[in-house]
Formats: C-alpha cells, structure tokens, sequence
C-alpha cells in the first residue's frame, strides 16, 4: 500500500505545542502513517537561530519522545548549503515509492512567502501542499499565488489525491504561541511552563539555553 507521509520543516527555535498539535492534527485527520519534523540548519529567510542546529535537533527528539505519529528527520543538518525545501522534497521522493503520497505542512504566513523560495514553483512535483490556517489568517494570498491556487487547491484536505500536486488547507485550534514570544519570556526570566513540553523546558533549564548574557 502506499504510504502517506507528512513533512514539517522549521528552525523550530524551540520547538513548541503550536508545532506539536498542528502537526498532529493533521496527521490524524488525513490518517498520515507519520509526520516528519525536519529542523532547518541554515534557515535562508530569517536570522542564524540562537542555539546550535544540534541542541534544536535534540529539542525536536525530546518533544516528539512517545509519540509514533511524529519522527524526527535529520537529513538537513548533514548539507553544507542552505535548508532550501526543494531539495530536501528532490531527497524525500528519492527514498519513496512512487505512488506514496507526500504532504508539506506549511503555516499561512510561509505560504504567502513562497514566491520568494527557491525553486518554488517545482515544490508540488514532489508534494502536496497542506496550508494550516487559522481562523484569524483572514488575509488574502499575494497575487503571484492566485493562479497556482485556482489550478490546483481543492474543496478539503480528504480530497488530495495522487502522490502530489495539489493544494488543501486545514483549520487549526488557535494556539497563540510563537517561538519569538517564548525566546523573549526566557530571556527576561519569565515562565514558559506549558508553552513546550516539560522535557524540552527542562533541557533548555539545563543547558541555559535563550537566557540573556550576565
């Protein structure tokens, strides 16, 4: 049978409950056999995160711990260049067989970046695109992705079909959390107990990791 996998990348700086529950959300509404949480090294679009790719990487291990849905992926940790999506798709399919299905999550904002991704428009010849929006993401996407949009989204996720190609979005719960917020509550000693799991909380604790300089 062919398999169905999900894919959530991120610097995931840390890792966090809004992470977590989306991406196990969708894997129990499309009935995903897993979702692979893939930590960037060198993120292209955003600053060199605060702690080393492999502290971030053992976060993902300690969040994911007990959970089968969520895996953890460290394929991009191993490239000199940078986390481009499109290659890590091009490394995926390479291992897949060719009728497994494979589904890029994406939040709402990075969607309405694409355009500026590399390679984006060859991002659905390796995947479907999931969008999770939240009920407050009531703004429209940029021009440059209308067309796109109009050709391939359908009505519900539960419509996806073939290996790849199309696009769908998902309705998340509102989880109002962010790993800026929690970077900036550790830096100024504030308490961020149920924002992440108690095992990445207390590795950070042991570690140091996001406190202002003495």
């Amino acid at each position: 049978m062919a398999r169905r996998i999900g894919v959530l990348g991120g610097t995931f700086d840390p890792i966090h409950i809004g992470h977590l529950r989306g991406a196990l959300e969708v894997a129990e509404l499309l009935a995903l056999d897993e979702v692979r949480l893939i930590p960037s090294a060198r993120p292209p679009h955003r600053d060199a995160p605060q702690v080393t790719a492999e502290q971030r990487l053992q976060l993902v291990r300690l969040a994911v711990a007990g959970e089968p849905l969520l895996q953890v992926d460290d394929r991009e940790l191993a490239r000199t260049t940078p986390s481009w999506t499109i290659d890590t798709l091009e490394s995926l399919r390479g291992e897949l067989g060719a009728d497994d299905q494979l589904f890029l999550l994406l939040g709402w904002d990075a969607f309405c970046g694409l355009p500026s991704w590399q390679r984006w428009t060859e991002l659905l010849q390796h995947c479907h695109l999931l969008v999770l929006q939240r009920p407050d993401a009531d703004s429209e996407a940029p021009e440059a992705l209308r067309d796109l949009l109009a050709a391939r989204s359908v009505n519900e996720p539960a419509a996806l079909c073939g290996p790849a190609g199309q696009i769908a979005f998902v309705w998340q719960a509102p989880l109002a959390v962010s790993a800026t917020d929690i970077r900036r509550r550790l830096a100024t000693g504030r308490s961020v107990r149920f924002l992440l799991p108690d095992a990445v909380l207390h590795y950070i604790d042991a570690h140091g990791l996001y406190r202002a300089p003495n």
